[in-house]
């Protein structure tokens, strides 16, 4: 039986700054730490990138204990890390890193795109890894917009990409520690979908570009609130373009485990925090330069 979710939390999508950059902060904000398992949500972009204006080059750093995750919506970006693997991604792919025991990564816009010049938009997501698997080997993961299922509304205009989890008949290739659907969508003005996420997700939906009708009963419009997460109730999230719409889709199992951050580290305890401080100081992360 098909019951919608009822609205947890209506919020807004705030700029904050991180060194040069400017970008939009939706997750964690005031009166919001997290909608575990997903602990961070950055929208970056749009940034028109030129020779004389390039903000969003983030040189070689580490990472412990979660998943960073960027799906590239315009542009093209260099990923690099120590584990050897070098990757363009474009627009619509998905680069899934795994940093487990530690990872150093560095990702910026390629030399070809700065010379060109164009825009850039993306969204970083830190998916949390429970206790087990937080210092599990650290793994790269890449999927280009071609290689991502895709799901399609009965009206045919709204494209539902399948990048982790599972929807309708249709799989994402992205191999995931937890339970988790990861999707985007690109809908035409009137489009409708209805999505299925279980009872037991913590889940929300986050809009991009847009104006969108979610569950027959709160807007989300750019500029405006842009994400709304939902309670353990109901087995389906619904939305209407009112206009041309991008929008983002997570859902996961949460992991209800102590939290402790500080900067790129994300591990239950105070002494794991100064554990991962000293292996990244001793190397033991690996190198990048």
């Amino acid at each position: 039986m098909k019951i919608n979710k009822s609205i947890q939390y209506k919020g807004t999508s705030p700029l904050v700054n991180m060194g040069p950059i400017r970008l939009r902060q939706p997750l964690p904000i005031e009166g919001l730490e997290n909608v575990d398992p997903f602990l961070l949500l950055h929208h970056y972009g749009p940034y028109e990138i030129s020779e004389f204006n390039n903000p969003f080059d983030l040189g070689p750093h580490p990472h412990r204990g979660f998943e960073p995750i960027t799906l590239l919506f315009k542009g093209a970006q260099f990923h690099r890390d120590s584990l050897g693997n070098e990757m363009i991604v474009k627009a619509g792919g998905v680069q899934w890193t795994t940093a487990g025991r530690g990872i150093i990564h560095a990702e910026a816009p390629t030399k070809e795109f700065v010379k060109k010049g164009g825009t850039l938009e993306g969204i970083q997501l830190w998916l949390n890894l429970p206790a087990k698997d937080k210092m599990m080997a650290p793994n790269y993961q890449h999927l280009e917009h071609a290689q991502i299922p895709k799901v399609y509304s009965n009206d045919k205009k709204v494209q539902l990409n399948i990048i982790a989890g599972k929807q309708q008949h249709e799989s994402g290739l992205i191999q995931t520690q937890t339970d988790v659907n990861v999707f985007t969508a690109k809908a035409s003005k009137g489009g409708k979908i209805e999505i299925q996420i279980s009872e037991s997700h913590q889940s929300l939906i986050y809009l991009l570009e847009g104006e969108v009708l979610v569950n027959a009963s709160e807007i989300l419009k750019k500029g405006a609130h842009q994400m709304i997460t939902f309670n353990h109730d109901g087995n389906t999230i619904e939305f209407e373009a009112k206009k041309e719409s991008v929008i983002l889709i997570l859902s996961g199992i949460p992991i209800k485990e102590k939290v402790t951050q500080y900067g790129p580290f994300v591990m239950n305890t105070q002494t794991e925090i100064l554990e991962a401080m000293r292996d990244y100081q001793q190397g033991k992360m690996g190198y990048l330069y």
